[in-house]
């Protein structure tokens, strides 16, 4: 049985959202799940839910928690044994296969690469989102944060994580894969995506050359390869347009007497746009290259987004996507992907 531990103090609303979200997971996925955080908390929380000491669930204490408020930095060294902190330790000692968090971002990503190690072969760790696309088969954008700097070469082994992750996880069949860019022109861009082209394009891998912003959404590429600092401000203004369109549609369908019966008929409708642009489907960011299993989520995920990133982490044990990176990144040592100067 696949083990998963959740950090159940890390979200906006935890420990009741991860407790349900864990719940709910172990229920469907025949998952066994540990919840690390403050004991009694967490009890008093389970304790709500009839049945659940019949779910493969246990609780280990976590005296400290991260706040959203703390320096990621300062707070990985001085919390040692905060809530993601003990979950980590769980997954480095063999006893838990991932961990998922709704925590402080920075924090996760930090304690990740420290306490879990990182996989042989990746430079630096790469946190991938994915998103909705007009065909319906989600995209990959990475990285979203993890690296605010990106060398040539961290772009190229960014490449073959997403494509990767994007075959075994999201089961397509040949990915194609492309460079984030101002055009689709390959003398564009900047000198990061000018340098970064003939790596990726030495790769084994569907590589189509450069991309802009508005193919992310199309469906035309399913891995979308940028540094973090512009793959975040993607994600985040994604993420406002999302809330925007939905927002407006429900007051445009209500603003009138007419409208609102228009509502009323368009309420199936309006639920599946909902659903297939909602991030919680996709349950939260797998932190590619390190050892096991990381998914960070939203701080603010509700109990469907805790429950799908459970099942993701699970996926991503099955499929041993780490001994696939490994595995690939080996076939490339001695080449420039590997060891080439920035």
């Amino acid at each position: 049985m696949v083990t998963i531990a959740v950090d159940a103090m890390g979200g906006d609303n935890a420990p009741r959202i991860e407790v349900e979200g864990a719940i709910a997971a172990s229920r469907a996925y025949g998952v066994k799940i540990i919840l690390v955080g403050r004991q009694e908390a967490v009890r008093t929380e389970l304790e709500k839910h009839s049945g659940w000491d019949r779910c493969p669930i246990e609780v280990v204490h976590a005296s400290e928690v991260i706040t959203m408020d703390d320096s990621a930095a300062k707070a990985v060294r001085s919390k040692k044994d905060s809530s993601i902190r003990v979950a980590s330790r769980l997954v480095r000692d063999g006893l838990a296969h991932g961990v998922v968090s709704a925590g402080n971002t920075g924090a996760v990503m930090a304690t990740a690469k420290m306490v879990q190690g990182i996989v042989h072969g990746v430079e630096r760790p790469s946190l991938a989102a994915t998103l909705p696309t007009r065909n319906g088969h989600p995209a990959v954008l990475l990285d979203v944060g993890a690296n605010v700097d990106s060398s040539p070469r961290m772009l190229a082994q960014f490449a073959v994580m997403g494509e990767i992750y994007s075959r075994s996880i999201l089961r397509r069949e040949s990915p194609r894969v492309g460079l984030l860019s101002i055009g689709e022109e390959e003398h564009k861009g900047n000198e990061l995506t000018k340098a970064a082209t003939p790596l990726m394009k030495s790769l084994p891998i569907n590589f189509i050359g450069n991309v802009e912003g508005r193919d992310l959404y199309k469906g035309a590429v399913d891995v979308v390869v940028c540094d973090g600092f512009t793959g975040n401000v993607a994600l985040k203004i994604s993420e406002g347009v999302a809330d925007l369109v939905t927002h407006t549609l429900r007051e445009s369908l209500t603003a009138t007497a007419l409208g609102k019966l228009g509502a009323l008929l368009a309420r199936g409708g309006f639920r599946r746009f909902k659903r297939r642009i909602d991030y919680s489907e996709y349950g939260g960011a797998p932190l590619l290259g390190v050892k096991g299993v990381c998914i960070i989520c939203h701080g603010s995920s509700n109990t469907n987004a805790i429950k799908n990133a459970i099942r993701v982490a699970a996926e991503y044990a099955q499929e041993k996507l780490n001994a696939k990176i490994e595995d690939e990144l080996h076939r490339w040592t001695g080449s420039r992907v590997a060891t080439s100067a920035d």
